[in-house]
Formats: structure tokens, C-alpha cells, sequence
């Protein structure tokens, strides 16, 4: 998949971020594309299929620390 797409160059997708923490991840996108609407998801949820060109859903599946009760 191109990180970029159509005449304006405007970037589509962040591979580069993969593997960033998700505060890294979010300012890196927010760098390049300042008015996105960034959604974070769990990996798997259903989502819509509408477009919305400043919507940019980061999936993320890791468990930072080891749940507890308290």
C-alpha cells in the first residue's frame, strides 16, 4: 500500500510508526497530517466503511502491564 496517494501527495497510511508507543504514533500522524481525527480501536473491532479523509484509526493489541485487581 503507498504512503501517499492521488495529485496532492498528501499522505494515506504511517508504516512507519509501527512498533511506537501509541503517544509516538499519534504525534508522528499528527505531524504530517495536523487536522486528523485519530481514533484508536483494539485490533479486530468492526468498523465503518464510510470515508472520512481526516479520520486515522490506529489499531493497537498489546497489554502494556499486567492487569490487577484494586
Amino acid at each position: 500500500m503507498s504512503s501517499t496517494g492521488g495529485d496532492d501527495g498528501a499522505k494515506k497510511s504511517w508504516p512507519e510508526v509501527v512498533g511506537l508507543s501509541l503517544e509516538e504514533a499519534k504525534r508522528v500522524i499528527l505531524c504530517d497530517k495536523p487536522d486528523a481525527d485519530i481514533v484508536v480501536l483494539p485490533v479486530g473491532t468492526p468498523v465503518t466503511m464510510d470515508f472520512r479523509p481526516n479520520r486515522v484509526r490506529i489499531f493497537v493489541d498489546t497489554v502494556a502491564e499486567a492487569p490487577h485487581i484494586g
